[in-house]
């Protein structure tokens, strides 16, 4: 039971790096925050200016974190192998996606694409791996 709960708490924090890879990508931010503004121009609440501008200072620190925190968890991985090799690269994906630095934002669409093909295969594996291991029940 700790031990299942011990790797929980580390799947957690490899899916936090992932997370926090995606906020420090500037696209995505500025999305967010064009959501935001369109939402509470829904209900009638009008913004000048982008509220959640703040993130783009934040960008490049958050995206640091997510870097390392995935990089401690490849690490746990390597020593224990209690983590799934399928989030480490879902996660791996988000962050290249996400990466946050503007002289290289020309390349987006590049990283963009490579991250995405990362993400979905982390996924897909994860998906099918949950299909063997139900098949397999049924089998027995």
């Amino acid at each position: 039971m700790a031990k299942n709960l011990k790797e929980k708490i580390i799947g957690a924090t490899g899916s936090l790096s992932g997370a926090a890879s995606i906020l420090g990508s500037w696209q995505v931010c500025h999305n967010i925050c064009l959501g935001l503004i369109a939402l509470l121009g829904v209900i009638g609440i009008t913004v000048v200016g982008m509220p959640l501008l703040f993130f783009t200072k934040i960008a490049v620190p958050m995206w640091t974190i997510a870097v390392i925190l995935l990089f401690v968890t490849i690490l746990i991985y390597t020593r224990k192998k209690c983590i799934s090799k399928n989030l480490i690269i879902l996660n791996s994906g988000l962050l290249v996606a996400g990466i946050p630095f503007q002289p290289l934002q020309k390349f987006s669409v590049f990283f963009w694409t490579i991250g995405g093909i990362l993400a979905l295969a982390g996924i897909s594996f994860f998906i099918k791996e949950k299909i063997e291991k139900k098949r397999c029940e049924h089998e027995k």
